[in-house]
């Protein structure tokens, strides 16, 4: 088997129909549903996430009318927005380095 490969779309798409939360979205399509992404990771990007979003009156963002990372056909748009999640996380981290170097100065 070694150098087989076999092309599989089953790994882009996953239902938790017994979350109590299940769907925790309207939505009207629920047979399509995808829980993989049950936590945004495309939250962090802000503005530039792509969804569906507003802010509320306290400044967050609100994703309740978003479904776009439970759509079974954006797996691959939410995993092409990774490196711009990593882009933010490493600046975050060269930050924080920054901050602990002032602190030690």
């Amino acid at each position: 088997m070694s150098g087989c490969f076999i092309e599989t779309e089953n790994y882009k798409f996953f239902q938790h129909r017994e979350c109590e939360f299940f769907p925790c979205h309207n939505v009207k399509d629920v047979e399509n549903f995808n829980c993989l992404f049950c936590y945004c990771p495309l939250y962090a990007l802000g503005d530039k996430c792509g969804g569906s979003f507003t802010y509320n009156e306290k400044g967050f963002k609100d994703c309740t009318n978003c479904v776009l990372p439970h759509r079974r056909s954006n797996f691959d748009y939410v995993l092409g927005k990774y490196n711009e999640i990593l882009d933010i996380v490493k600046s975050n981290h060269e930050e924080g380095f920054r901050e602990v170097e002032k602190e030690e100065e």
